[in-house]
């Protein structure tokens, strides 16, 4: 049997990072899954049911392929906190953190292709942020710029310091990629890591 490619089914560069940290060749491949929000859905069901439809989407069309897909939820309270987009909106979510608890799903779907197999996993990272005052969030948000991340925040840079303590058991999984759970299941697939 021939060694499977490896395809990482997102564009995220934060994941690619983390992906190389495994020291495999694989392609990214942009999944095109639309990322619609259905009612009533949990915070850990959407971000299952994305990874899985990310993987599914990226392999279209690949017979021979160990398909990554990945997706992260915040929430607040049960309110999903997503990418802010716009300063004011990263503004308001880190403003509405301060002090509190936010919950991050991150799940994870390997597929293979060859016999149409799926693999996965749930993550779950609880972040404790410190009481921020206004200033500190502006400067932080100034520097770090971080409106393309889920709650406004990269933990693998200055957001580290906008915490007490972060709990999870896989640090990687808070940056969008849980490496842990990751190996484990491509070495279920065959694959020999490290």
């Amino acid at each position: 049997m021939t060694t499977p490619s490896l395809v990482l089914g997102s564009t995220s560069r934060y994941r690619a990072e983390l992906l190389r940290r495994l020291g495999l060749n694989f392609e990214s491949k942009a999944p095109g899954t639309e990322e619609e929000v259905i009612a009533g859905e949990t915070p850990a069901a959407r971000a299952m049911r994305l990874a899985i439809t990310k993987a599914t989407d990226a392999g279209k069309g690949l017979g021979d392929a160990l398909v990554i897909g990945s997706d992260q939820v915040a929430e607040l309270d049960g309110v999903l906190l997503e990418k802010p987009g716009t300063i004011e909106r990263a503004h308001a979510q880190l403003a509405a953190c301060s002090g509190r608890s936010v919950r991050f799903h991150t799940a994870l779907c390997v597929l293979d292709t060859r016999r149409g197999q799926r693999h996965t996993h749930l993550d779950l990272t609880q972040v404790h942020f410190r009481t921020l005052h206004a200033t500190e969030i502006s400067r932080y948000i100034e520097r770090e710029q971080p409106l393309d991340c889920a709650g406004s925040f990269k933990c693998e840079g200055l957001g580290i310091s906008l915490f007490d303590r972060i709990e999870n058991s896989d640090p990687t999984a808070l940056i969008g990629l849980p490496l842990i759970a990751l190996a484990r299941l491509l070495r279920d697939a065959g694959m020999e890591i490290p």
